[in-house]
């Protein structure tokens, strides 16, 4: 029997960047055209058929000839027209996005784009409805969910191991260089208010779902934000000054009585299991997660320490850990959403990450400078 093939268009408009390049790009795209297509059943299968948009021909050839994608152009305009494209996905700047997903929008094609979606959750949830007047199917990147070591949390708590959860402690963070004597490893703009940087408008959006999907809603927010290092080293060897967060100190209540705090940085020296850790901790036991790897402890296995600083630490807390196995594959998160979205939009299978979740992030980040600009608890009310 002939396989039917599905062959999809995708518009893939900034990913000369480093997410767009590193995750959209080479791990997800060309990871599923080298498999040979998502498969829908031993005999269908969809085809990714993607072309590179940006604003610098030169670097738009060099990651051709890196990816093995041979198609890319400069003129967003002209693809936008271009029937062979049903998807038009969207890895630009923060700023840049509300146009580009309304000309998509417009041009009729179905939309997926990185978070945040928009700069602020009232151009957020016009996309969201304007996609949803339009009969486009719509996405917003959520790849946390499927992380290995948050699916394994997540097995966890369908498997009841917790019993009653108490709260999340939520540690993400690395240091960035500055750029003075060592490369900075980030993009300047992301330390520039101006430019739409910042680290709550950043990482609350990944909070949010987080917590939305595998915890409980949000229901209230106290955020604290900070700008810890005055001044970088742009891309061009020049000094700017610092003008968004690099660090936020957040406090979540959620509707079932869980409390969350995270932490997150980029002004923080490592000294955890992984660049993220999640400890959850229950009243019939506890787990801490990273990024690929979970550890749990019971409440059989709970030392029982006695506060006594005057002699050395009889008790090997570390030990006391018990490393949840391997009992699946877990392919790169990314990687997996672009499949589902694909699926989509091709057999119209289930997709509930859409544009209105991503909005539900941005407000969460609105909420969170809201409550620092305030000094005090603030409500998230539904959208």
């Amino acid at each position: 029997m002939t396989p039917t093939i599905h062959q999809v268009g995708i518009i893939m408009n900034g990913v000369t960047g480093r997410m767009g390049t590193n995750q959209h790009l080479m791990r997800s795209i060309v990871e599923i055209i080298k498999q040979g297509g998502v498969k829908v059943s031993p005999s269908e299968f969809i085809m990714p058929d993607p072309i590179l948009v940006g604003r610098d021909a030169v670097k738009l050839q060099k990651l051709a000839e890196q990816s093995g994608v041979p198609k890319f152009t400069t003129d967003l305009d002209s693809v936008m027209q271009d029937p062979r494209y049903q998807i038009y996905f969207d890895a630009q700047t923060t700023g840049r996005r509300a146009s580009g997903v309304r000309q998509a929008v417009k041009a009729g094609k179905h939309v997926y784009c990185e978070k945040p979606t928009a700069v602020s959750t009232e151009v957020a949830l016009e996309l969201y409805e304007l996609c949803q007047k339009n009969n486009i199917k719509n996405g917003v990147v959520q790849d946390k969910l499927w992380l290995p070591g948050l699916l394994k949390l997540k097995r966890l708590i369908q498997n009841d191991f917790f019993g009653e959860i108490l709260s999340v402690r939520g540690e993400f963070g690395y240091w960035v260089f500055e750029g003075h004597t060592v490369p900075a490893q980030r993009p300047s703009w992301n330390y520039r208010k101006e430019d739409d940087g910042g680290i709550i408008v950043d990482m609350l959006c990944h909070w949010r779902y987080v917590l939305d999907h595998i915890f409980g809603k949000v229901k209230a927010v106290s955020c604290l934000g900070a700008t810890h290092i005055k001044e970088r080293i742009d891309e061009n060897g020049q000094p700017y000054r610092c003008t968004a967060d690099d660090a936020a100190y957040a406090t979540f209540e959620l509707d079932n009585g869980i409390i969350a705090h995270f932490n997150s940085s980029w002004t923080v020296r490592v000294r955890r299991d992984d660049l993220l850790t999640l400890q959850v901790d229950g009243t019939k036991g506890s787990a801490v997660a990273g990024l690929r790897e979970c550890y749990t402890q019971h409440y059989g296995n709970t030392p029982k320490p006695v506060w006594n600083p005057d002699i050395p630490q009889p008790i090997q807390f570390m030990e006391g850990w018990a490393k949840v196995p391997e009992q699946e594959i877990f392919e790169n998160a990314f990687k997996v959403q672009w499949e589902l979205f694909l699926k989509h939009v091709v057999k119209d299978t289930p997709f509930p990450w859409n544009l209105r979740e991503g909005a539900k992030g941005v407000q969460l980040a609105e909420k969170g400078l809201e409550s620092w600009a305030k000094r005090c608890w603030v409500e998230v009310p539904e959208l």
